[in-house]
């Protein structure tokens, strides 16, 4: 471990919990009930238990005002704290949703009650850092995004399933054809649940760009076929297919989202939008032309950067926003984000400095658009694999995604343009380098 010098000399101000926000309210939230603590006059406060339903939402935001509160905060519990703080929100209320971690009671005991009354504390004394949250627009693009990703999953176990059937009767399609899901195996799938079993007729839906020799389709598509498996292989397309129609319909409403985003940049007037080159690939990428939408909205074209897709692209939009100076710099947005080491000290040393664990999709985006650097010939690609022979490959992939996110903070805050010119720069200075080491080392080789 190493040793960290310490400020022996530094000179600070005695904390002291001082009320900053009389008017201040604390709310512990469950599916059940909602247990409310709020200021009914000078140094009185009253604990009060509210019910969960729409009604009794109303019932919060309406005694709350009734006592001149201003500010709330509550814990980020589930998904239950999401209507109220939506509803109070629209009463006018400043909402703080916090980190539960944040508010942990130290007594060692346990109730609703007093852990309204702890946070409302807390937060009268202006101890409470509220965390991030984005705009409407933001949110509901937020949701279809995230739906649109639950589907892609849940596509994925049907496919599974459908290849688990067609292995039961020995059809050996996946070992020729890199992916059932693709134009033949789709079209050669449709056509045994018709009734087709001849493989010779099966192999003349061949794509032509298939590797694979008609010969090869042929003998791997001699199986012994059984009505259960083939009943189930049946229900599985079928879902799958089902899957696919609820996806594109959620391709079309992520379309709207981004024209009324533009719509809302522009105050309402949407101008036409100039044609830009997407970077997408796949077979099944975005049906529209989401680069230059994702363009008017941030800015700047954010899919230039090595390893950025447009589908990572929409994902952190739909996360982070548009507006950066939520973050106070480009650490701040990486260490939100998941990508930053938290660093413990005691005694003068790093006793762990572990990424913390939480679930985000845009540090998630930034991880996937690492780790598929790895065999990439640009800068950040040589960077991702220098790092993964140091220290390995999951180290690669966060500090590689570290670096994406800083660039990608950098130029939708200073609005600017991608450059690689420094990233090239630097690349081949390690390159030279390198050659410069190797030239050494031969020669002390030869002096032996």
């Amino acid at each position: 471990m190493s040793k960290i010098k310490t400020k022996s000399e530094t000179v600070k101000r005695i904390s002291q919990l001082t009320v900053i926000n009389p008017t201040a309210a604390g709310i512990d939230v469950s599916d059940k009930e909602m247990m409310v603590a709020y200021p009914i006059g000078q140094g009185q406060l009253e604990v009060r238990s509210f019910g969960c339903f729409t009604c009794d939402l109303h019932s919060i935001a309406k005694t709350l005002k009734k006592f001149s509160v201003t500010s709330v905060a509550m814990e980020s519990t589930g998904v239950y704290w999401v209507p109220l703080f939506l509803m109070l929100q629209e009463f006018g209320f400043e909402v703080f949703l916090v980190n539960a971690k944040h508010v942990k009671n130290v007594t060692g005991r346990k109730d609703d009650e007093s852990d309204a009354e702890w946070i409302q504390k807390l937060h009268s004394c202006g101890l409470l850092k509220a965390s991030f949250q984005p705009d409407q627009l933001t949110r509901s693009l937020r949701s279809i995004v995230r739906h649109r990703k639950n589907l892609e999953s849940t596509c994925s176990v049907y496919l599974n399933r459908m290849q688990k059937a067609l292995e039961l009767m020995n059809i050996k399609l996946h070992t020729i054809i890199s992916d059932i899901d693709g134009k033949t195996g789709l079209l050669i799938i449709e056509s045994i649940l018709s009734g087709e079993r001849d493989p010779e007729k099966l192999a003349e839906l061949r794509d032509r760009r298939i590797k694979a020799s008609r010969e090869e389709i042929i003998k791997s598509l001699h199986g012994h076929y059984t009505m259960e498996h083939l009943f189930e292989l049946k229900q599985c397309y079928q879902l799958y297919c089902t899957h696919r129609k609820m996806i594109g319909e959620c391709e079309r409403e992520i379309e709207h989202q981004l024209i009324q985003q533009i719509a809302s940049k522009n105050e309402g007037v949407i101008s036409d939008i100039p044609d830009v080159k997407r970077k997408a690939s796949g077979k099944h990428k975005l049906p529209f032309n989401a680069t230059a939408y994702l363009k008017e909205i941030l800015g700047v074209n954010v899919t230039e950067v090595f390893g950025i897709s447009e589908l990572s692209t929409l994902t952190i939009l739909s996360e982070v926003g548009t507006d950066m100076s939520k973050w106070k710099n480009e650490h701040h947005f990486t260490s939100w984000l998941g990508l930053a080491p938290n660093t413990k000290i005691s005694g003068g040393k790093i006793i762990s400095s572990r990424i913390m664990k939480k679930k985000h999709h845009a540090g998630q985006a930034f991880r996937m658009a690492a780790n598929g650097l790895h065999n990439s010939k640009s800068p950040i690609g040589d960077y991702y694999r220098r790092i993964k022979g140091k220290a390995g490959a999951g180290k690669a992939v966060v500090a590689t995604a570290r670096k994406l996110a800083i660039i990608f903070y950098k130029m939708v805050s200073g609005q600017q343009a991608f450059n690689p010119t420094a990233l090239i720069e630097f690349q081949e200075k390690y390159k030279q380098k390198k050659i410069n080491q190797l030239k050494r080392k031969l020669e002390l080789l030869q002096a032996a």
